[in-house]
């Protein structure tokens, strides 16, 4: 079974043991998110109006500020791993791939980032 042969053209050339992980990770965070959104938005609309006072007070406190960042979180976890597909199958140049994946970290790492400074705060009563 040399390289005329179907099978010596894609032998080396499968699975990378890698794309189950991606899949898998990318449907628990989805319903991490899920989950974590319907909370956020039933929470909200538990609370008796949506001012700044009332709904900082209700960020303030341990468990909403927990849910709110992992919410964030995953989040920007999930679309970190939705666009890198989408990175991974259209982009072909290595140098244009390079690039495109650091933007997405960047961009990825930055938000999460922001997010949960905003919460911090929020949560440490420092707004």
């Amino acid at each position: 079974m040399g390289n005329g042969t179907s099978i010596g053209r894609v032998r080396g050339l499968g699975s990378a043991h890698s794309g189950s992980h991606h899949w898998l990770v990318q449907r628990f965070t989805a319903i991490g998110n899920l989950l974590l959104l319907v909370w956020f938005i039933v929470s909200l609309l538990l609370l008796p109006n949506f001012q700044y006072e009332t709904v900082r007070e209700w960020v303030a406190r341990p468990v909403p500020a927990t849910a709110i960042a992992l919410l964030i979180i995953s989040t920007f976890w999930h679309a970190r791993l939705g666009i890198q597909v989408v990175i991974e199958d259209y982009v072909h140049d290595h140098a244009n791939k390079f690039a495109a994946f650091a933007a997405l970290n960047l961009a990825a790492f930055g938000g999460a980032a922001f997010g949960l400074f905003s919460i911090i705060r929020l949560a440490l009563g420092g707004a």
